[in-house]
């Protein structure tokens, strides 16, 4: 009896990635724009109800790929080692996936990854879809550094802000180079030069201590 709930999770979980791809597939195939909400259903084979019970729009069906890095950077600093700064932290878990080419990075050039970032950069209505992910990454933060820092009120929200429009400048600056046909080798020290000033012109600004 006790793995029921855990066998119903993982039919969901399966079923939610089954209409992803397809819609996903689907998109890069002939379009965002040119695909319907009724044709992705039908190729996932289930009802727009079913549908828009996982994915209550259909920017949700690309952009959930994205939900799981919503958070990240507020983790990064409440996870931050003792005595570690959360630019510290910040700067040594970006650096990190620039190594690993985390596509949250910007720096991957995997087919199907590299085709996504194209799609979401290249289709208004995606692009405008990922300022919410930068809104809730930015509460994140502004929370995450109340919490554990001297630092409160505007003050930790004005320093969010700057450390997500640094992180999200960094990542659309490598996605938009990939997508223009660089390779992520080729960028990678461009990339990783920049993300050392980014982090070193917000250490220079931003007082955050321990």
């Amino acid at each position: 009896m006790s793995d029921r709930p855990g066998l119903r999770e993982r039919k969901k979980q399966r079923t939610r990635e089954a209409i992803s791809a397809a819609a996903i597939s689907m998109f890069l195939d002939a379009g965002f724009d040119q695909v319907s909400v009724a044709q992705v259903a039908d190729a996932a084979e289930v009802s727009k109800r079913t549908l828009f019970a996982y994915f209550p729009t259909k920017e949700d069906l690309v952009l959930h790929r994205f939900a799981d890095h919503e958070t990240e950077s507020g983790r990064v600093i409440r996870l931050r080692a003792a005595r570690q700064s959360p630019l510290t932290a910040l700067r040594d878990h970006f650096v990190d996936g620039l190594s690993r080419r985390d596509p949250i990075t910007g720096l991957n050039d995997e087919p199907q990854v590299l085709a996504l970032y194209k799609m979401v950069l290249e289709t208004p209505a995606l692009a405008a879809r990922m300022l919410q992910f930068n809104a809730r990454s930015f509460e994140a933060v502004a929370s995450a550094l109340a919490e554990t820092t001297a630092v409160s009120g505007p003050a930790a929200r004005l320093a969010a802000a700057q450390i997500v429009a640094v992180i999200w400048t960094l990542a659309t600056d490598n996605a938009t180079a990939l997508a223009g046909g660089m390779t992520a080798d080729a960028r990678s020290p461009e990339a990783s030069e920049a993300a050392e000033l980014g982090f070193a012109m917000l250490r220079g600004g931003l007082k955050l201590g321990a």
